[in-house]
């Protein structure tokens, strides 16, 4: 038989008169040095103290890393001065009690792990609640504003001087803390300071927050956008606007202009609410545009085939430039087929699309038309 083996006696005596951490870790160490001698695992209880040590310890900011390095650096010393008191033990029962120390050590530096982890995921879904909120408040305008700037601090967000919103809309909607999100976030804080941006999300729409000052943050934010996604995407941008509460008119007037560039089937991805004030002020007043497509485009309706293919026309020959041959090139027609047509349409309407002060009027109740969805609903009259 091999001689016997001699190993550290784990009792609690030799350890009182050593050093180890204070508080729950010390009683910790002396039950882990009783379960290793005693051939048996750790209790729950005892690992339910290391799951709130951890917990405690993720609230201080201690890193995990950290934490478990010092309870095994304090496992070794622990071992090391208590190797002056020894017993001699068969090799069978050396190897036991080696097994179930690695054991223990094993379970009690997993419990310190979900203890940390589970701490972190509940801070983490506070401050997430924290920046929903400062989010919903920042957006909605619906507290106080000076108070609202404070909070902004602590989310990287300074909001003093004009910011402007700008807004994507992709066919799947876009959440917190999903891939699309995170890539985005991380591309503009990587290009931009977090004090210059803020990317969240609201109402399945991906939102970005920049000072106006930064003027090529809408861009890079809508060529982010674009790059995170694998599928059709519109994004609106704002007009500056200045302090908190210019925050919320620029969100709904970017909100405002993605509704409308849906609308009218818009085709650049990247729609400027500046560039859309036009329509802004067609669709105010109703009653007054529709009484106007209905006088200067209701005789496109006696035309053979419906007003359809003329009013398209119309839109293809101003979105040109009043070019006959870049309207027949983009619709796919002869250069004369668009003169009949535009003949037609002046024999039709009684206005002239080539006649420059008759041209206003004909192109302004062609985007009514848009904003109406006319042809394809009938006119309503105010009356």
């Amino acid at each position: 038989m091999a001689p016997a083996a001699a190993v550290p006696a784990l009792d609690a005596e030799t350890a009182a008169e050593n050093e180890p951490p204070p508080g729950d870790m010390h009683r910790h160490l002396k039950r882990l040095a009783d379960a290793s001698l005693n051939k048996r695992g750790l209790p729950e209880e005892d690992l339910e103290e290391l799951r709130q040590l951890a917990a405690a310890a993720a609230a201080r900011g201690t890193a995990l890393r950290f934490l478990v390095a010092e309870y095994l650096g304090s496992v070794c010393r622990i071992w090391t001065d208590l190797s002056d008191s020894q017993q001699v033990l068969a090799p069978e029962d050396l190897r036991e009690v080696g097994s179930a120390l690695i054991k223990a050590i094993g379970d009690a530096t997993v419990a310190l792990t979900q203890g940390y982890e589970t701490a972190h995921r509940a801070a983490v879904r506070g401050e997430e609640a924290m920046r929903r909120e400062f989010v919903d408040d920042l957006l909605d305008g619906r507290t106080d504003l000076g108070r609202l700037a404070e909070r902004a601090e602590r989310f990287g967000l300074r909001l003093v001087g004009p910011h402007s919103v700008a807004v994507a809309r992709a066919d799947s909607p876009v959440g917190a803390g999903d891939d699309t999100t995170r890539y985005v976030e991380e591309a503009l804080t990587s290009r931009f300071s977090t004090g210059n941006v803020l990317i969240t999300t609201k109402d399945s729409l991906l939102v970005c927050v920049s000072p106006g000052a930064v003027q090529d943050v809408p861009d890079f934010f809508a060529t982010a956008v674009r790059h995170a996604v694998d599928e059709q995407c519109r994004i609106a941008v704002s007009r500056p606007r200045p302090g908190p509460s210019g925050i919320v008119r620029s969100y709904q007037e970017a909100r405002s202009a993605l509704d409308l560039a849906t609308q009218l089937g818009l085709s650049p991805p990247l729609i400027h609410a500046s560039d859309l004030l036009v329509f802004q002020v067609l669709g105010r007043d109703r009653a007054a545009i529709t009484d106007l497509v209905a006088t200067a485009l209701g005789g496109l309706e006696d035309a053979r085939g419906g007003p359809k293919a003329l009013l398209e026309t119309l839109t293809a020959y101003f979105a040109t430039g009043c070019l006959n041959t870049a309207t027949a090139r983009r619709l796919g027609l002869s250069v004369r087929t668009i003169t009949y047509r535009l003949t037609r349409i002046r024999q039709l309407t009684g206005h002239d699309p080539a006649d420059p002060d008759q041209r206003y009027i004909l192109q302004t109740a062609v985007l009514g038309a848009r904003l109406l969805d006319w042809p394809s609903r009938p006119l309503q009259p105010a009356d």
